[in-house]
């Protein structure tokens, strides 16, 4: 199929709703950046395409498409529809607006969002987004990306949306980053060991001169 799609494309095919529609969800996430970049948005709107099952990067490039060939529809309510089986590749900013529309997403269109956007998502733009479905967010909580995203919240902001969230950032917490040492491969292990078993004596030296001096 890979193949077949990208012949038709060498020989000036055009990737138009009605290839869009041959080539379906079954084979939309074979198309290449090359491919992808050569579909006209307007396509999109006589074309029906699910490429939630495509790498991340197929899900940005038909956001944006998608996007391009739905914007005479953004201030409707029809839109959120329309552009929902592109979502995953939605960016932060572009979430953030439509949480303000009042869309009622279902979580499990949530949890397949972009997972950079999502985590830059405050609890107030997730109420937003998800609207009557939030009381679900609470049965997602120990589960990722959901359960990623509340340990980056303020527990007390979590607590203003009256779900039973649990494990956000206490108020006053402190995030301490443990240091990774590099390993003393370089050392002879016997050197390693005599260092350690001389440190105390060498340590004990010191304070003795300090204390003389």
């Amino acid at each position: 199929a890979s193949a077949a799609i990208k012949r038709y494309v060498e020989l000036g095919g055009a990737l138009n709703a009605t290839a869009l529609s041959a080539v379906g969800t079954r084979y939309v996430c074979l198309l290449n950046a090359a491919e992808l970049g050569a579909i006209r948005p307007a396509s999109l709107k006589l074309a029906s395409l699910d490429p939630s099952a495509c790498s991340q990067e197929t899900k940005n490039l038909l956001y944006q498409k998608a996007k391009e060939a739905f914007s005479d529809q953004q201030h409707f309510p029809a839109y959120y529809e329309l552009i929902l089986p592109y979502l995953g590749g939605a960016p932060a900013a572009d979430l953030k607006a439509l949480s303000e529309d009042d869309i009622n997403m279902n979580v499990s269109t949530f949890v397949t969002l972009r997972r950079d956007s999502l985590m830059s998502l405050t609890p107030r733009e997730v109420q937003g987004l998800l609207g009557v479905n939030l009381p679900e967010l609470a049965r997602w909580q120990y589960r990722a990306p959901v359960r990623d995203w509340i340990q980056v919240q303020r527990q007390s902001e979590l607590d203003e949306l009256h779900v039973g969230l649990t494990g956000g950032t206490q108020e006053g917490y402190i995030n301490i980053v443990t240091p990774r040492f590099p390993a003393l491969s370089s050392a002879p292990l016997g050197t390693v060991a005599v260092v350690f078993h001389l440190l105390p004596a060498l340590l004990l030296s010191f304070l003795m001169v300090s204390l003389l001096s």
